[in-house]
């Protein structure tokens, strides 16, 4: 079996190919920095090709006569997907990684309005999104980023090909590009006796990189045209976040829970599961398809948390 992994330095990238790569799969990764390459990716047989993603003849050459999976977790608007289409049709399970932000709630608001969603419940796949963006629209922009991912999202779903679309939470794990838990082991790791935290009741799911590799495994074994939701099955608040955080690190400083309506200073106690709202993934239609989560988001933070008290 061989995969093909576009991005494949990253946190879910690395991830599924160290799953994969175990497995017995020979798996290739794509980014433009060999220096990125995880050392722990080329020890597990794991190879590297500098290969820009607008670069689509050097992908076709490395998907060459055809791959059993190829992983997409660089296409960020209608044009990147539909240029890569040619070389899609000649993959078995063609994977595209979109974003929970193209959900819109009930009164159309999402991740990036200044108003921030308020879903009833659990989110389906079948909730409505942002509209599809047009090729004039910038995706790496606040405004532009969810109506991109949902234009791509579009072209890949009505090209006729069996390419699933996964649209993630907060993503945690080993070589993430954005460790969250970041400032949290910096403070708490420089023995830190006291740290404050605004909105400790917070629910803001996230999404493990290896329960997301599990996934894409699962996936790859039964292509089709759809979309599934990727999350951690637990929910956790950002207070458990930040306490199983200094559980791993041993830290027995004082958690301060700031009470949020005396709390006049907007950036006192920030972190970034401070969410007005719940937000929560609904992924049966993942656990229906046989896949089964590695562990919970409390049990697999120490991946990322372990990767950047290392110095990742």
């Amino acid at each position: 079996m061989r995969a093909v992994i576009l991005g494949g330095t990253g946190a879910i990238g690395g991830a599924t190919a160290a799953r994969l790569a175990a497995a017995g799969w020979q798996v290739a990764v794509t980014g433009r920095d060999p220096e990125a390459m995880p050392a722990a990716l080329t020890r597990a047989g794991v190879s590297f090709h500098a290969i820009d993603r607008a670069d689509t003849a050097a992908i076709a050459r490395l998907v060459a006569t055809g791959a059993d999976l190829l992983v997409d977790l660089l296409a960020y608007c209608a044009a990147d997907v539909r240029a890569l289409l040619p070389v899609l049709a000649d993959v078995g399970s063609p994977v595209l990684v979109s974003s929970r932000a193209v959900y819109v709630d009930p009164a159309g608001r999402h991740v990036n309005t200044d108003d921030p969603p308020h879903f009833p419940g659990p989110v389906r796949e079948d909730t409505p999104t942002v509209p599809p963006a047009s090729d004039a629209v910038d995706p790496f922009t606040r405004e532009g980023y969810a109506p991109a991912k949902a234009g791509a999202e579009r072209v890949a779903l009505d090209s006729g090909l069996p390419v699933t679309v996964l649209r993630p939470a907060k993503v945690h794990g080993r070589w993430a590009r954005t460790a969250r838990t970041r400032p949290f082991v910096a403070a708490m790791a420089a023995g830190a006796e006291r740290i404050e935290l605004a909105a400790g009741h917070a629910v803001d799911q996230l999404t493990a990189a290896s329960n997301t590799a599990a996934l894409i495994e699962t996936v790859a074994a039964d292509p089709a045209a759809r979309i599934l939701n990727t999350a951690d099955p637990d929910a956790p608040t950002a207070a458990q976040i930040v306490a199983a955080i200094g559980a791993r690190l041993g830290w027995h400083g004082t958690l301060d829970l700031l009470d949020p309506c005396s709390d006049g200073d907007p950036d006192r106690g920030r972190n970034p599961w401070r969410s007005a709202h719940p937000f929560v993934l609904d992924t049966t239609a993942a656990t229906q398809l046989g896949y089964q989560p590695v562990g919970t988001a409390l049990d697999l933070l120490v991946e990322e948390v372990d990767w950047v008290r290392a110095g990742g």
